[in-house]
C-alpha cells in the first residue's frame, strides 16, 4: 500500500465471511428458528394464514386491525424459543421494487433480535408467491452481509448464518445467491476507504477475483495506454502523485467458447477511486464521499463475476477505468486539448467532468473488440440525481429496442431506471472552435444528456450501446431491500437485462 496510507496495510480488499446456507424445508416445525418472516397477499386469506407454522398466532396477528399494503407486524410464536414472527402484507399488483422494499423493512424489523437462523415464507404456489419469496431471500442475503468496518469487533456479534425456505414455492436459489453476492461485492468495494482501495489495491482485488472465477485479466498500465493513444484517460491520471492507474480488461468465456472469441457483451465501468475535482476543486461537502465515485466499475466487475458463477452461455468482457482525479503540479487544466484513443480531439472545459474523459478512451478501446452490445456504468453526473433523485438511475440507448429492454429490466429487477433522450441535435451544445468536441458546457443544463452525447463520440454507430448513469449508487438510508447508504444498485438490473430480458436476442444479429 502507499506510504500515505500506513493504516491500510493488511486491510481486507475483498469480503471473506461465508454467505448464509440456504435450505428448503416443507415441514411446519420452526422451533429451531430465531425468526420467521412471511409475506401474504392483501387482504390476507384464511387459507394463506393456515399454511404458516403455528397458524393460530399468525391469524391473531392479522386480526389486530385492518391491514394496508406494506404493513409490517410482529409477534412471538409459542414454541420454547419464542421465535419472532414478522408478517408483511403485499398488494396483488405490487411491483418488484415494492416487494423488495417490503422485504427490506421486514428484515430490518427482525434485525433487533440479531437472528442467526431465519425462515422465509410466502404462502401459495403461483408466480406471485414465488416472487415474494425471492424478494425475502434477496433481502435476507443483503442483510446478512457486513460492509467493511475498521472498528474493534463487538463481542458476541451475530449474523444470519442459515436461511430456511418454508412452503411449497420453488425459487432459483442459485441465481438469487449469485445476484446477491454480486450486489454485496459491489457494495463492499464501493464502501472501502480510498486509502485501502487505491489503484494498486484495486488491481490486487481484481486479480484475485479473476483467479477465483477463471477470468482472463489484462492490465493496461499508463505506458500501454500511452502507446494506445488513450490521452483522455491519461490527462485525468496525470494529477496522481502515486502511479498505478490503468484500465483492467477482464474476459469470461463459457465452456466450448474460444478464449479469444469476440465478446457478446462488454461491460464498462468508471473507476474513479477518489475525485477531488482536480484543478476545479470540489467543496468539502461535495468531495466528502467521493471514494464512492468508482461504483460503476464495481457494478461492471461484480456483474461479470456473477455471470461467471452462473456459467452464463455468452462471452462477456469487463473494462474498468481505474484512477483518481487529484490536484497536483501535473494535473490537467481547463482549455487543454487532448486526443482520445479513437482520434477524437477534446477541448477540456472543467476538470471535474473527469468521468467522461476516462470513459471516452475505455469505450473506444472496448469497441475495438467488436462486441455485440456495450453497456457502461458510471456515477457520472449530478444532473441525473437532480432529475430523478437517488430512487432511480438514468439510462440512455442508441437503439430504440434497447431502450425498451432497459426499462423492462429495471421494473423486473426492482432496480428502476428511466430512459432519457438520445437525440443528435443535443450535439450542437458541445461544438468546439478548437477541437472535435467540447468535454461539457459551462452552465450544466441537461448535463446527463450532454455527457451521454459526448460519450457517443467514442462508440461506433454500428455498435448497440447503453449508458447507465448511476444516480442510485448511494442513497441516505438505503434503497428497496438494501438498508445501507451504499446500495450496489446495478448488478440485479444488469443480470436481469442480460439473462432475464435476453437483451442480446433483441439486437441485430452479428454480421
Amino acid at each position: 500500500m502507499s506510504a500515505r496510507a500506513p493504516g491500510a496495510r493488511g486491510a481486507a480488499l475483498l469480503p471473506s465471511a461465508p454467505a448464509p446456507a440456504i435450505v428448503s424445508a416443507h415441514g411446519r416445525d420452526v422451533a429451531e428458528l430465531d425468526a420467521v418472516l412471511a409475506i401474504v397477499p392483501l387482504p390476507a386469506t384464511a387459507a394463506a394464514l393456515r399454511r404458516l407454522p403455528e397458524s393460530a398466532r399468525w391469524r391473531e396477528l392479522d386480526a389486530r386491525a385492518p391491514a394496508r399494503a406494506a404493513t409490517v407486524r410482529t409477534t412471538a410464536l409459542s414454541n420454547h424459543r419464542q421465535t419472532l414472527a414478522v408478517l408483511g402484507y403485499l398488494k396483488s399488483d405490487a411491483s418488484a421494487f415494492e416487494r423488495l422494499s417490503l422485504a427490506g423493512r421486514m428484515l430490518k424489523e427482525a434485525a433487533a433480535r440479531n437472528p442467526q437462523t431465519v425462515g422465509l415464507a410466502a404462502p401459495g404456489s403461483g408466480a406471485a408467491a414465488r416472487a415474494a419469496l425471492e424478494a425475502l431471500l434477496a433481502a435476507a442475503l443483503v442483510h446478512a452481509f457486513s460492509l467493511p468496518s475498521f472498528r474493534a469487533p463487538a463481542r458476541h456479534e451475530r449474523h444470519i448464518r442459515r436461511i430456511v425456505l418454508l412452503g411449497e414455492g420453488s425459487v432459483d436459489t442459485r441465481y438469487q445467491a449469485a445476484a446477491a453476492r454480486g450486489t454485496n461485492l459491489a457494495r463492499w468495494l464501493t464502501a472501502l476507504p480510498p486509502n485501502v482501495l487505491d489503484a494498486r489495491g484495486y488491481r490486487q482485488a481484481i486479480a484475485r477475483l479473476a483467479r477465483q472465477h477463471g477470468l482472463t485479466l489484462r492490465w493496461l498500465d499508463e505506458r500501454r495506454l500511452r502507446r494506445a493513444g488513450a490521452n483522455a484517460f491519461l490527462a485525468v491520471a496525470a494529477g496522481n502523485s502515486q502511479g498505478g492507474a490503468g484500465i483492467a480488461h477482464l474476459r469470461y468465456r463459457p465452456a466450448r467458447r474460444r478464449r479469444g472469441a469476440r465478446p457478446d457483451i462488454a461491460l464498462i465501468g468508471k473507476g474513479i477511486l477518489f475525485d477531488t475535482g482536480g484543478v476545479n476543486l470540489k467543496t468539502h461537502r461535495s468531495m466528502l464521499d467521493m471514494h464512492t465515485d468508482m461504483a460503476g466499475s464495481a457494478v461492471a466487475l461484480a456483474t461479470l463475476v456473477a455471470l461467471a458463477e452462473l456459467r452464463a452461455p455468452l462471452a462477456a468482457d469487463a473494462w474498468l477505468a481505474i484512477t483518481e482525479n487529484r490536484i497536483g503540479p501535473e494535473a490537467y487544466r481547463p482549455q487543454e486539448v487532448v486526443r482520445a484513443a479513437n482520434g477524437v480531439t477534446i477541448q477540456v472545459i472543467h476538470t471535474d467532468a473527469e468521468g467522461r474523459m476516462v470513459l471516452a478512451d475505455t469505450l473506444a478501446l472496448a469497441a475495438r473488440t467488436q462486441p455485440r452490445l456495450m453497456i457502461d456504468f458510471a456515477t457520472l453526473t449530478g444532473a441525473c440525481v437532480y432529475s430523478l433523485t437517488e430512487r432511480m438511475s438514468g439510462v440512455f440507448a442508441n437503439r430504440p429496442q434497447l431502450a425498451g429492454k432497459l426499462f423492462d429490466a429495471g421494473r423486473a429487477s426492482g432496480e428502476r431506471v428511466w430512459n432519457f433522450p438520445f437525440e443528435s441535435d443535443y450535439d450542437a451544445e458541445l461544438e468546439s472552435k478548437v477541437a472535435d468536441v467540447m468535454q461539457c458546457t459551462l452552465d450544466g443544463k441537461g448535463d446527463h444528456i450532454l455527457a451521454t452525447r459526448f460519450l457517443a463520440r467514442f462508440v461506433p454507430p454500428q455498435t448497440p450501446w447503453a449508458h447507465v448513469d448511476l444516480s442510485s449508487a448511494t442513497r441516505s438510508g438505503g434503497l428497496a431491500h438494501v438498508g445501507t447508504d451504499v446500495t450496489g444498485f446495478g448488478v440485479r438490473f444488469a443480470l436481469e437485462l442480460i439473462l432475464g430480458q435476453k437483451v442480446l436476442d433483441a439486437l441485430e444479429p452479428r454480421a
